[in-house]
């Protein structure tokens, strides 16, 4: 899965912004300052960086400078609304994109996705049981036949299928589900749109090949995947 570099001060915003850009199918490293920014880059390879300009030690633009002399990848920067100056700067630089603050999350992943897929870095396509799910374009298909999912639906499909070995606690799903969708997700909630979600993907949506329920536990992805 593409790894994202994700450099932003504020916590909270990190976050909810890793809980998201996992739940598309991106893992993600966060460092909070430009200093552990800087020391991360001899770290793991990253396919692309979302900087946060105003940083408590510096400034994100040399951490752009920083990544590009080192690797060629995409970089979007995060700014607060209305700082006319601080795009100008980047986008002179060389930046790929940028995208202000108070952002909408549907955007950004957006926003994201344009960026890898001009690099050939977007998210594998996933196979199960006949369902092929291609999260750079957001198209579900069962035996070639496109599905129509909510993106409450989507969300909590892409959650099963980027954890394809791991058992998901029902807390889990709503922990994902909460801060990913913005929507408000509880216990029956969840229940419902399990429901809905295996009415639609499944051959017998009662007797689940796809997301099967794993007694007393939760949930976890059934069949053999295959990541193209």
């Amino acid at each position: 899965m593409p790894n994202i570099f994700l450099v932003e001060d504020d916590r909270a915003i990190a976050k909810n912004l890793t809980l998201l850009l996992r739940s598309e199918g991106f893992s993600v490293i966060h460092a909070p300052t430009r200093e552990e920014a800087l020391t991360a880059l001899a770290g793991d390879p990253f396919d692309l960086a979302l900087i946060d300009i105003s940083l408590p030690d510096g400034n994100g633009f040399t951490v752009y400078t920083e990544i590009k002399a080192a690797r060629a990848i995409p970089v979007i920067f995060l700014t607060a609304s209305g700082d006319e100056a601080s795009v100008v700067t980047g986008l002179n630089m060389g930046a790929d994109d940028y995208i202000t603050k108070p952002f909408r999350p549907r955007e950004l992943v957006a926003r994201i996705k344009t960026a890898l897929r001009k690099t050939g870095r977007s998210p594998a396509a996933f196979n199960v049981c006949g369902l092929r799910v291609d999260p750079s374009s957001g198209v579900v298909k069962k035996e070639g036949r496109e599905i129509f999912l909510s993106a409450l639906e989507y969300r909590l499909l892409l959650v099963f299928v980027n954890n394809p070995q791991s058992i998901l606690t029902r807390d889990r799903l709503l922990d994902e589900l909460w801060d990913a969708a913005g929507e408000f997700v509880n216990d029956n909630t969840l229940t419902v749109y399990i429901k809905r979600l295996r009415e639609k993907i499944e051959d017998d949506p009662a007797n689940p090949r796809i997301i099967l329920t794993v007694r007393g536990t939760g949930y976890r992805l059934g069949g053999s995947h295959v990541s193209e």
